[in-house]
């Protein structure tokens, strides 16, 4: 007993010990990065007295802050890889510090956003990297949120997880295969009639690109090279603002709708025609809303030179992952095409996801769903049993598009900023996931639909500017879920339009309790899964009982009599 006892003792004292070491190398490494947030406080003041005893001159004080924030910024990307690496085994340790860093950082004039998220203020962070409106966004190297998580390795478990659920799909899949025909079928019957005639997406890409391509920067260049000469500066601009916005609607707008429609493309080739188009378009806007008001200056300050990008600039801007112009960007040494290779492959793994979800979730259901009669309840059914394969579409769609296929294509162009996206999935308000669910965009509709329309208004009209936008953005999504589906059944642009209006304003930035996390969760599955069965039970009446003149009220009878297994006026399969 005592011979055990010893043992004990000595196991517990060696234990002791060693968690003893390492937790003063962990705190010796914390505070030599406490000591650099010192003599970053100290240059924070030094800076200031500088700036105190130099002459008034705002626009240069107003350069050198906003040179400060982008270095302090480019700092804290710095460190965050290795706090992340210490969230795993010294998570007090980690937070105790970070919250002082962020404290000290505070106290001298400019936040560090990276720590941002431990203070409890999501729309602090989103507002921190965004200058003046004269100025714009501004862009700075650092990593996705998910690629920062996915060292932890809790985090990276949730992501193993998703794998597995995908192996059980397709062992599901193998299963029933092999019980109903007694062989292994693994067809992917429905993936390929979604993506059918991929050769005719790809040319008609290829015309998108090039007129994108030459058009606007002809007409700009034509444009600015002339406005400084011409005598009838006015004259000048409406004539090319007139054939940009020709350009605009009729080549890059009515152009592949036609294309869409005349070669009756199927729905995922149909989305990646009119989702190019959108790109394309906002691409167009942006070149041009940058660089109109730098030769409007220049032209001003009687400059001899004008402005113009070059076509190199340009034609990096169509492919960059952002919708924000600038002459360039912040750039990686480096491209790791290992990691350019995973992306791409997780992006095909989430398509063949989405194709079990559909193959052994949704088809049938919506294929069962007719043999009763319609009704609330089997409505209501409908869309409780849509909650799942909702969600599941939710998180693919978004790790596929917005982390994997942005991130891919920022490596291979060494983009820099990598923020596509924010952690919106901490959201306590509606407010604050719409800025950051989906950042490229965000900031496209902020400084262009929403600033914009401020400053032609002068900032009177604030409430119809955020309307204006969500009206914007509903049509916008509406018009391309209409054409990939070939019909326009507006229910996206309802919940949209007016319940996610309603939120936004209902469920703001002062929410900041854990409920209101539970409640957008809530909200969120149950809007995918309306979205989901609503859609889904269209499609499947279209199929059922085609209508030869459409309308809302022959719509309606035509989903009522497909619904209620009343096939004699339709013809059942």
């Amino acid at each position: 007993m005592v011979n055990r006892s010893a043992w004990f003792l000595s196991c517990w004292t060696s234990d002791s010990m060693v968690v003893g070491e390492e937790k003063m190398s962990v705190r010796k490494r914390l505070s030599k990065s406490s000591n650099h947030a010192e003599e970053e406080e100290e240059g924070q003041r030094d800076f200031a007295e500088e700036s105190q005893e130099a002459p008034t001159n705002g626009r240069v004080d107003l350069k050198q802050l906003i040179s400060k924030k982008i270095k302090l910024t480019a700092e804290a990307e710095e460190l965050k890889p290795f706090f992340m690496k210490e969230v795993g085994s010294h998570f007090d340790d980690f937070v105790t510090n970070l919250i002082e860093k962020s404290t000290s950082l505070d106290n001298g004039g400019c936040a560090l956003t990276s720590f941002s998220i431990f203070e409890g203020d999501n729309n602090h962070r989103a507002k921190d990297l965004r200058a003046p409106p004269e100025h714009g966004k501004i862009f700075v190297t650092r990593r996705s949120v998910l690629d920062e998580l996915f060292e932890v390795d809790h985090i990276r478990t949730i992501y193993h997880m998703f794998i597995a659920l995908l192996i059980l799909f397709i062992l599901s899949t193998l299963a029933v295969d092999y019980i109903d025909e007694g062989r292994l079928v693994l067809e992917f019957n429905l993936m390929s009639y979604a993506f059918g005639k991929l050769t005719v997406v790809l040319w008609t890409w290829l015309t998108m690109f090039l007129c994108t391509l030459t058009v606007p920067y002809f007409l700009f260049q034509r444009w600015a090279r002339g406005y400084h000469r011409t005598s009838h500066p006015v004259v000048h601009s409406f004539i090319h603002c007139f054939l940009f916005v020709v350009f605009q609607i009729g080549v890059l707008g009515l152009g592949p709708l036609y294309v869409v429609l005349a070669y009756t493309l199927p729905p995922a080739s149909r989305c990646i025609v009119i989702l190019e188009q959108i790109r394309f378009i906002m691409k167009t806007h942006s070149f041009v809303r940058e660089n109109v008001p730098r030769v409007l200056n220049s032209a001003k300050e009687k400059s001899s030179t004008v402005p113009v990008p070059t076509v190199n600039q340009y034609l990096y801007f169509l492919f960059a992952p952002t919708l924000i112009y600038r002459d360039s960007y912040p750039r990686t040494p480096t491209v790791r095409w290992g990691y350019v290779t995973m992306q791409f492959a997780q992006v095909f793994g989430c398509l063949f996801y989405v194709y079990y979800v559909f193959e052994r979730i949704c088809t049938p259901l919506f294929r069962n769903i007719k043999q009763e009669p319609f009704s609330a309840r089997v409505l209501i059914l409908c869309i409780f049993n849509s909650i799942l394969p909702g969600a599941l579409i939710l998180f693919l769609t978004f790790f596929a598009f917005l982390h994997c296929w942005l991130n891919a294509f920022a490596e291979m162009l060494r983009f820099g900023d990598r923020m596509f996206y924010k952690d919106w999935w901490n959201s306590t308000s509606y407010s604050n996931y719409y800025r950051t669910w989906n950042v490229v965009v965000h900031d496209w509709l902020y400084y262009y639909a929403y600033k914009d329309f401020l400053w032609f208004f002068t900032k009177r009209l604030r409430a119809v500017a955020m309307l204006a936008v969500f009206a914007v953005s509903a049509t916008v999504h509406e018009y391309a879920l209409a054409v990939s589906l070939s019909f326009f059944y507006p229910v996206l642009f309802v919940l949209f339009m007016f319940f996610g209006m309603a939120f936004n304003f209902i469920v703001n930035d002062s929410r900041k309790r854990p409920i209101w996390n539970v409640l957008m969760w809530t909200s969120l599955f149950a809007g995918n899964a309306v979205l989901l069965c609503f859609y889904s039970q269209e499609w499947y009446a279209r199929q059922h009982c085609p209508l030869k003149n459409v309308s809302l009220q022959s719509n309606w009878s035509r989903r009522v009599t497909y619904l209620s297994s009343d096939y004699e006026s339709c013809g059942q399969d």
